[in-house]
């Protein structure tokens, strides 16, 4: 397989691996700890979640964005 491809595909792959992590993290903590439901009131715990929710995506966003910024040259 060319370099390139091979480069390309393992960006693929990261990108897919680190989204499920990120994904797995927040699904766990929400729905089988119950940080995401507000049942009798806003409590420390959904408080907590929701601010984790915002700034773990920034952070996953920001190095994707910058993990594909970076050009990968194809030969012709």
């Amino acid at each position: 397989m060319e370099p390139e491809v091979a480069a390309f595909l393992k960006r693929i792959l990261t990108t897919i691996g680190i989204v499920m992590f990120w994904l797995g993290i927040n699904s766990t903590a929400g729905i089988m700890f119950g940080y995401a439901f507000v049942d009798d009131g806003v409590t420390l715990g959904n408080i907590v979640f929701y601010i984790w929710l915002v700034v773990s995506f920034c952070i996953v966003f920001l190095w994707l964005k910058k993990m594909w910024s970076e050009r990968i040259e194809f030969d012709r």
